[in-house]
């Protein structure tokens, strides 16, 4: 058996090259043909490559893509795999009787000249398991973090390698795929910040665990999903978008969280928002996922389920901090505003000073950088646990050190109280309600929505089991 852990980039290119049956072609734009010469290089290459195509003029482009108004992006990309991989099997029906064929192709811009643009882009794959039979597609997103233009052309072919490799040798298996996926690419060069397969061999497989995963792994800090559970890159989704976040376990999503948002978002609004221009992100930490200092799968599904069924774009981070995950936000929103909802008891976290231990500046460079952009934070009051009394801005238990500070972001607008809540909903808890649900308590059912008791019951989610009906 051989360690796949020590095979070199040309050790692996050559091991598909005399693997007789996979036969393909290889179109990229944007950083040259680095993963078409990783397989020229290794030999044997006559048996595997069909043809190799860079189009870097966009005239060109243009002419066998059809006419884009960028492109970087998923849309070119999955443009040319439909295009390379129908010409490769119209030219050679033969060939696509007895081979597996694929169409490998990227889309990305590496660091230009001065070194003022983040190197990213797009990368796929579509290739069949059984000859003659449908296609799969691997689409991801890359970032590329390397200080030079040579540097990132060289880990873009070394991630290429990985990939077609994966595809043939690690397809049952989701571990051993990223692991190939990213062998040789420490974070340091490379994340991928978004990765989904489809087609007749992935049926079973749920794009939303490979999200997690890639967080899990550390292969990137945030990746995001929409109510369909359609993997989504959060610089894409949230393009030239107003962004209205919400943090929290949602272990299930109760009445409280849906009155949290809608008051939140209804007051967001009111900062001359156009709601047509505005995303709403429900974010689960890593943190928020585990318990038992174990992340489950199952447990997190559930919860995904259930804010599909509300409706809502779900983000999942390794940002434990809050101005980690604003400054994260506020880079892609540039230009737009950016509202975070908050509940009473997380902002005195966010205000305790041991919070920030970590950085230089403290607590004063933590909220510079999570409300130095165009940042808003809304806050949700809560029953005080001690006196059963309403626990809300005007009575925010703050040490006198720090009171100066709270004045101040309440008199510029980067602080305020949510208005108009249900003081009927504040006693209604997570955990009280999840305990319920396990202890098969119906009363479950009157702090949660409708929406969440159905899907709860429709997929037994968090322990809830169907009781049979005796006739």
């Amino acid at each position: 058996m051989i360690d796949e852990r020590r095979l070199t980039t040309e050790e692996k290119a050559l091991k598909i090259n005399l693997t007789s049956d996979v036969y393909g072609c290889f179109a990229e734009i944007g950083a040259g043909q680095e993963v078409a010469a990783n397989f020229f290089k290794a030999g044997g290459s006559s048996g595997t490559i069909a043809y190799t195509i860079s189009a870097y003029d966009m005239k060109v482009s243009d002419s066998m893509y059809g006419d884009a108004k960028r492109y970087v992006c998923e849309e070119r990309l999955i443009t040319m795999l439909g295009t390379e991989y129908e010409n490769l099997k119209g030219r050679l029906p033969k060939k696509f009787e007895e081979s597996r064929f694929f169409a490998f192709c990227n889309t990305v811009e590496s660091l230009n000249y001065h070194k003022t643009n983040q190197g990213q882009g797009w990368v796929g794959m579509r290739f069949q398991l059984d000859p003659e039979g449908e296609p799969n597609d691997v689409i991801l997103h890359v970032k590329m973090h390397d200080n030079s233009n040579k540097a990132q052309q060289d880990a873009l072919g070394i991630l290429g390698v990985n990939l077609v490799h994966a595809c043939y040798f690690h397809n049952d298996d989701l571990s051993k795929f990223l692991e190939s996926l990213m062998h040789r690419l420490p974070r340091e060069r490379m994340e991928v910040d978004m990765l989904r397969v489809s087609g007749p061999d992935f049926e079973d497989v749920d794009n939303r665990i490979i999200a997690l995963n890639l967080v899990k792994r550390g292969i990137t800090d945030a990746t995001m999903f929409d109510l369909s559970g359609n993997v989504l890159q959060p610089a894409t989704a949230l393009y030239k978008k107003n962004i209205l976040l919400m943090r929290g376990r949602f272990r299930p999503v109760t009445k409280v969280h849906i009155d949290m948002i809608e008051r939140g978002k209804s007051q967001f609004l009111k900062e001359g928002i156009n709601e047509d221009n505005l995303r709403v992100v429900f974010e689960l930490t890593l943190k928020d996922l585990t318990a038992d200092g174990k992340i489950s799968d199952k447990d997190f599904v559930d919860r995904a389920e259930l804010l599909g069924t509300l409706g809502y774009t779900v983000m999942i981070s390794n940002y434990l901090k809050h101005y980690k995950m604003v400054d994260y936000l506020s880079t892609i929103a540039r230009g737009y505003q950016m509202g975070v909802i908050v509940g009473i008891y997380n902002l005195q976290t966010i205000f305790d000073e041991r919070y920030y231990d970590n950085l230089p500046g403290g607590l004063l460079e933590a909220f510079g950088r999570g409300f130095g952009h165009a940042v808003k934070m809304y806050v949700y009051p809560a029953n005080n646990v001690e006196t059963g009394e309403i626990y809300d801005l005007d009575n925010f238990s703050i040490p006198e050190n720090l009171r100066g500070l709270l004045d101040y972001m309440r008199a510029n607008n980067k602080l305020a109280p949510i208005e108009s809540y249900n003081p009927k909903l504040l006693h209604i808890m997570s955990d009280d309600v999840l305990s319920k649900i396990k202890a098969k308590s119906a009363i479950w059912e009157e702090d949660v929505p409708e929406e969440v008791v159905k899907a709860i019951k429709f997929y037994e989610l968090f322990g809830y089991e169907k009781t049979e009906t005796v006739s």
